[in-house]
Protein backbone atom coordinates (compact mmCIF):
# COMPACT_ATOMS: atom_id res chain seq x y z
CA UNK A 1 0.00 0.00 0.00
CA UNK A 2 2.43 3.08 -1.24
CA UNK A 3 2.10 6.44 0.09
CA UNK A 4 0.32 8.27 -2.87
CA UNK A 5 -0.16 11.86 -3.22
CA UNK A 6 -3.14 13.93 -4.39
CA UNK A 7 -3.10 17.44 -5.70
CA UNK A 8 -5.56 19.41 -3.13
CA UNK A 9 -7.02 22.68 -3.21
CA UNK A 10 -4.29 23.66 -0.41
CA UNK A 11 -1.58 21.68 -1.51
CA UNK A 12 -0.41 18.27 -1.68
CA UNK A 13 -2.84 15.39 0.18
CA UNK A 14 -1.19 12.26 2.16
CA UNK A 15 -3.05 9.19 0.81
CA UNK A 16 -3.68 5.37 0.66
CA UNK A 17 -5.01 3.89 -2.23
CA UNK A 18 -6.05 0.27 -3.39
CA UNK A 19 -6.55 -0.26 -6.76
CA UNK A 20 -9.14 -3.23 -8.17
CA UNK A 21 -8.08 -4.60 -11.61
CA UNK A 22 -11.58 -5.46 -12.97
CA UNK A 23 -12.53 -1.75 -14.95
CA UNK A 24 -15.66 -1.41 -13.54
CA UNK A 25 -14.88 -2.41 -9.90
CA UNK A 26 -17.00 -0.24 -7.74
CA UNK A 27 -15.59 2.90 -5.82
CA UNK A 28 -15.12 4.35 -2.17
CA UNK A 29 -14.17 7.16 -0.59
CA UNK A 30 -13.28 7.12 3.53
CA UNK A 31 -12.80 10.11 5.58
CA UNK A 32 -11.51 10.50 8.90
CA UNK A 33 -12.74 11.46 12.27
CA UNK A 34 -11.36 15.75 13.23
CA UNK A 35 -8.35 16.67 12.72
CA UNK A 36 -7.82 18.63 16.08
CA UNK A 37 -8.54 15.41 18.00
CA UNK A 38 -6.18 13.19 16.44
CA UNK A 39 -8.50 12.23 14.05
CA UNK A 40 -6.31 10.72 10.78
CA UNK A 41 -6.92 8.28 8.13
CA UNK A 42 -4.60 5.96 9.99
CA UNK A 43 -7.14 5.99 12.46
CA UNK A 44 -8.60 2.33 13.47
CA UNK A 45 -12.09 2.55 12.00
CA UNK A 46 -10.86 4.19 9.21
CA UNK A 47 -8.45 1.48 8.42
CA UNK A 48 -11.34 -1.54 8.97
CA UNK A 49 -13.76 0.43 6.96
CA UNK A 50 -10.95 0.93 3.81
CA UNK A 51 -10.36 -3.22 4.67
CA UNK A 52 -14.08 -3.83 4.35
CA UNK A 53 -14.53 -1.99 1.08
CA UNK A 54 -11.85 -3.64 0.03
CA UNK A 55 -12.50 -7.21 0.31
CA UNK A 56 -15.15 -6.96 -1.58
CA UNK A 57 -13.93 -5.43 -4.32
CA UNK A 58 -14.16 -2.01 -4.43
CA UNK A 59 -10.93 0.44 -5.70
CA UNK A 60 -10.49 2.32 -1.96
CA UNK A 61 -9.06 5.60 -1.35
CA UNK A 62 -8.66 7.18 2.36
CA UNK A 63 -6.70 10.17 2.86
CA UNK A 64 -5.38 13.08 5.56
CA UNK A 65 -7.06 16.11 5.37
CA UNK A 66 -5.41 19.45 5.03
CA UNK A 67 -2.75 19.77 7.68
CA UNK A 68 -2.86 16.46 9.36
CA UNK A 69 -0.07 14.29 8.49
CA UNK A 70 2.36 15.21 5.37
CA UNK A 71 -1.08 17.05 4.18
CA UNK A 72 -0.25 20.37 3.21
CA UNK A 73 -2.34 23.69 4.41
CA UNK A 74 -4.90 23.97 7.67
CA UNK A 75 -7.18 23.57 9.43
CA UNK A 76 -10.72 25.13 8.06
CA UNK A 77 -13.16 23.81 10.27
CA UNK A 78 -15.20 22.12 7.45
CA UNK A 79 -15.40 24.20 3.86
CA UNK A 80 -11.76 23.43 3.12
CA UNK A 81 -12.37 19.73 4.06
CA UNK A 82 -15.20 19.43 1.91
CA UNK A 83 -12.84 20.66 -1.01
CA UNK A 84 -10.82 18.33 0.01
CA UNK A 85 -12.85 15.39 -0.22
CA UNK A 86 -14.51 16.75 -3.56
CA UNK A 87 -11.02 16.59 -5.20
CA UNK A 88 -9.92 13.25 -3.75
CA UNK A 89 -13.23 11.66 -5.11
CA UNK A 90 -12.06 14.03 -8.80
CA UNK A 91 -9.01 11.65 -8.38
CA UNK A 92 -10.53 8.70 -7.45
CA UNK A 93 -13.08 8.55 -10.20
CA UNK A 94 -10.40 10.02 -13.10
CA UNK A 95 -8.64 6.48 -12.50
CA UNK A 96 -11.75 4.40 -12.53
CA UNK A 97 -13.65 6.07 -15.49
CA UNK A 98 -15.63 3.15 -15.63
CA UNK A 99 -16.40 2.36 -12.16
CA UNK A 100 -20.10 0.65 -11.96
CA UNK A 101 -21.00 1.87 -8.33
CA UNK A 102 -19.27 4.86 -6.21
CA UNK A 103 -19.82 5.09 -1.73
CA UNK A 104 -18.19 7.28 0.82
CA UNK A 105 -17.77 6.18 4.49
CA UNK A 106 -16.75 8.62 7.48
CA UNK A 107 -16.50 8.52 10.93
CA UNK A 108 -17.57 11.42 13.38
CA UNK A 109 -16.07 14.28 11.94
CA UNK A 110 -15.78 12.60 8.84
CA UNK A 111 -19.62 11.76 8.16
CA UNK A 112 -20.38 15.73 8.39
CA UNK A 113 -17.83 16.28 5.30
CA UNK A 114 -18.82 12.97 3.74
CA UNK A 115 -22.65 13.92 4.27
CA UNK A 116 -21.75 17.58 2.42
CA UNK A 117 -20.42 15.91 -0.48
CA UNK A 118 -23.57 13.23 -0.95
CA UNK A 119 -25.32 16.10 -1.37
CA UNK A 120 -23.32 17.93 -4.50
CA UNK A 121 -22.17 14.28 -6.07
CA UNK A 122 -25.54 12.71 -7.53
CA UNK A 123 -23.44 9.62 -8.68
CA UNK A 124 -22.64 8.47 -5.23
CA UNK A 125 -24.93 5.41 -4.75
CA UNK A 126 -24.46 4.58 -0.89
CA UNK A 127 -23.18 6.06 2.38
CA UNK A 128 -21.55 4.54 5.75
CA UNK A 129 -21.44 6.84 8.53
CA UNK A 130 -20.11 5.63 12.15
CA UNK A 131 -21.16 7.77 15.31
CA UNK A 132 -21.99 10.81 13.15
CA UNK A 133 -22.03 13.64 15.57
CA UNK A 134 -25.70 14.50 15.03
CA UNK A 135 -25.70 16.77 18.27
CA UNK A 136 -22.45 19.04 17.82
CA UNK A 137 -23.31 19.51 13.53
CA UNK A 138 -25.78 20.55 11.83
CA UNK A 139 -26.89 17.72 9.12
CA UNK A 140 -30.17 19.71 7.89
CA UNK A 141 -28.87 19.98 5.07
CA UNK A 142 -29.65 16.32 4.10
CA UNK A 143 -33.02 17.49 2.59
CA UNK A 144 -34.04 15.41 1.09
CA UNK A 145 -31.12 12.49 1.32
CA UNK A 146 -30.56 11.06 -1.93
CA UNK A 147 -29.03 7.79 -1.51
CA UNK A 148 -29.58 5.16 0.83
CA UNK A 149 -26.98 4.54 3.48
CA UNK A 150 -25.88 2.68 7.07
CA UNK A 151 -25.35 5.17 10.26
CA UNK A 152 -23.87 3.51 13.32
CA UNK A 153 -23.10 4.53 16.64
CA UNK A 154 -22.15 2.94 20.05
CA UNK A 155 -24.46 2.64 23.48
CA UNK A 156 -22.28 4.00 25.61
CA UNK A 157 -20.58 6.64 23.44
CA UNK A 158 -20.50 9.91 25.72
CA UNK A 159 -19.43 12.04 22.67
CA UNK A 160 -22.21 11.45 20.01
CA UNK A 161 -25.07 9.95 22.30
CA UNK A 162 -27.13 7.44 20.24
CA UNK A 163 -30.08 9.13 20.85
CA UNK A 164 -29.14 12.05 18.80
CA UNK A 165 -27.94 9.82 15.57
CA UNK A 166 -31.49 8.31 16.12
CA UNK A 167 -33.00 11.41 15.86
CA UNK A 168 -31.01 12.50 12.25
CA UNK A 169 -32.10 9.26 11.19
CA UNK A 170 -35.81 9.45 11.97
CA UNK A 171 -35.98 12.93 11.30
CA UNK A 172 -33.93 13.08 7.84
CA UNK A 173 -36.34 13.41 4.63
CA UNK A 174 -36.07 10.83 1.77
CA UNK A 175 -36.53 10.54 -1.29
CA UNK A 176 -38.25 7.68 -2.92
CA UNK A 177 -36.94 4.23 -2.58
CA UNK A 178 -34.56 5.44 0.23
CA UNK A 179 -33.86 4.14 3.37
CA UNK A 180 -31.59 5.18 6.14
CA UNK A 181 -30.59 2.37 8.52
CA UNK A 182 -29.31 3.06 12.01
CA UNK A 183 -27.51 0.52 13.84
CA UNK A 184 -26.83 1.24 18.06
CA UNK A 185 -24.05 -1.22 18.91
CA UNK A 186 -24.51 -2.02 22.57
CA UNK A 187 -22.05 -1.35 25.14
CA UNK A 188 -19.70 0.56 22.79
CA UNK A 189 -18.38 4.26 23.10
CA UNK A 190 -17.42 6.59 20.62
CA UNK A 191 -14.40 4.18 19.23
CA UNK A 192 -16.02 1.04 19.20
CA UNK A 193 -12.94 -0.35 21.26
CA UNK A 194 -12.93 -3.95 21.28
CA UNK A 195 -16.21 -4.13 19.02
CA UNK A 196 -14.15 -3.02 15.49
CA UNK A 197 -14.77 -6.91 14.32
CA UNK A 198 -18.49 -6.85 14.97
CA UNK A 199 -18.67 -3.27 13.41
CA UNK A 200 -17.09 -4.49 10.27
CA UNK A 201 -18.88 -6.98 10.79
CA UNK A 202 -22.56 -4.84 10.37
CA UNK A 203 -20.74 -2.42 7.61
CA UNK A 204 -19.78 -5.66 5.34
CA UNK A 205 -23.00 -6.78 5.57
CA UNK A 206 -25.18 -3.81 4.64
CA UNK A 207 -22.62 -3.48 2.05
CA UNK A 208 -23.31 -6.46 0.20
CA UNK A 209 -26.99 -5.88 0.74
CA UNK A 210 -27.42 -2.92 -1.05
CA UNK A 211 -24.55 -3.79 -3.74
CA UNK A 212 -26.96 -6.21 -4.43
CA UNK A 213 -30.11 -3.82 -4.57
CA UNK A 214 -28.49 -1.66 -6.75
CA UNK A 215 -27.20 -4.19 -9.34
CA UNK A 216 -31.01 -5.33 -9.13
CA UNK A 217 -32.30 -2.34 -10.25
CA UNK A 218 -29.85 -1.36 -13.12
CA UNK A 219 -30.74 -4.48 -14.21
CA UNK A 220 -34.62 -3.50 -14.88
CA UNK A 221 -33.95 -0.45 -15.64
CA UNK A 222 -31.80 -1.85 -19.18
Amino acid sequence: MPELIINGPAGRLESRYHHEGKSDSPVALILHPHPQFGGTMNNQIVYHLYYTFTERGFSVLRFNFRGVGRSQGYFDNGPGELADAASALDWLQMHNPDSSSCWIAGVSFGTWIAMQLLMRRPEIDGFVCIAPPANLYDYSFLAPCPSSGLLVSGEKDRVVPSASVAELSVKTKAQKGIKLEHVIIPGANHFFEGRHDELKEIVGSYVDKQMAVIAAARKEAE
